[in-house]
């Protein structure tokens, strides 16, 4: 299998957003000279994967070495977890399909038909489903459960929900030395959009210091900065760095949503000819435009675009085609 793809695809460009031709950040921006770009990891990949949308963004990255190690170690299949609506699940289907890898979901939760269109993605990329009540799917870690997987499914290379391990944050560990590379200098900022805190923590890993890394999360509560110390300190990283997670921008929790979000998404589409996604991208960028007042005047900011596209057929037909695309 030819995994250069996971090499050449790289640099994703790099876009300044003209915040004049929008209504959506307030002028204090203009005021306070600040400006705004967007890596857009989110076309990372598509030249190989068509309009799928699904392995690209910060799933191509924290899979990159994930794939290298399990070809590498002569490994044929791949064995991940995740919901109904998982991006990671989707990513790791495109990721086999391109590479000639074998793949095994294991979905939490009891098996709806007909498929959502993430399942249905994943399935004709040829990804076996094996769907799990969640309460047995929260003892995924146990020895027990690892040693049915290993009775049933035999010899397989285990890639964690959400896909983020050691490996994952060393692809997303590159992303800092890429961006200053790209613009010529080093921002003030890097923002991401956090799920399990994996892609942050690399990116804190790359920045080693250089300049500040915030991450929006997506997920109600604030347990999100203890999960990133924990990847930094597994990885001898030092936790202290120029660091934090914002808890305040979730619109009511993962997979929840607000009319003002939603409106905020379609009219970022018709401003800037970007689409962005209800569960994450939204939500940074949401979050971002109310912020000019928490930048030093004249920064420059750097927003992750981390893909998670593929997840807006399936919002859409569960919301009533909200997203506008």
């Amino acid at each position: 299998m030819d995994l250069n793809i996971l090499n050449t695809s790289l640099p994703s460009p790099i876009q300044e957003l003209d915040l004049t031709a929008s209504s959506l950040f307030s002028k204090s921006f203009r005021e306070r000279d600040i400006r705004i770009f967007l890596k857009r990891d989110d076309l990372l990949g598509l030249e190989v994967q068509g309009t799928s949308r699904a392995f690209c963004g910060n799933k191509w990255r924290k899979l990159k070495y994930n794939l290298l190690e399990a070809a590498q170690s002569g490994h044929s299949t791949l064995l991940t977890f995740g919901g109904a609506f998982s991006n990671h699940i989707a990513a790791v289907a495109a990721a086999g399909q391109q590479f000639g890898f074998q793949t095994i979901g294991i979905i939490r939760g009891e098996q709806v038909k007909p498929l959502n269109p993430t399942l249905a993605y994943a399935k004709s990329c040829g990804m076996q489903l094996a769907f799990v009540t969640r309460s047995t799917y929260r003892e995924k870690h146990t020895e027990a459960f690892q040693d049915s997987l290993s009775r049933k499914y035999g010899t397989f290379y285990p890639i964690p929900e959400g896909g983020t391990n050691a490996l994952a944050l060393k692809g997303a560990a590159e992303l800092p030395s890429e961006i200053i590379q790209q613009l010529g200098f080093q921002p003030n900022a890097i923002c991401v959009c956090c799920g399990t805190g994996g892609t942050l923590a690399g990116i804190i890993q790359g920045l080693e210091g250089r300049c500040h890394a915030i991450g929006y999360s997506v997920l109600k509560g604030d347990f999100m900065s203890a999960e990133v110390a924990k990847w930094l300190q597994s990885s001898q990283q030092n936790i202290s760095g120029n660091w934090q997670i914002r808890t305040e921008v979730h619109h009511g929790g993962y997979a929840k949503y607000t009319s003002s979000l939603i409106d905020f998404i379609n009219q970022f589409k018709l401003d800037f000819n970007i689409q962005l996604d209800p569960i994450y991208t939204g939500k940074l960028m949401y979050a971002l435009a109310q912020e000019a007042e928490h930048f030093p005047k004249g920064s420059s900011i750097v927003a992750i675009h981390s893909g998670g596209l593929q997840g807006i057929a399936g919002f859409n037909e569960r919301f009533g085609g909200l997203i506008k695309t």
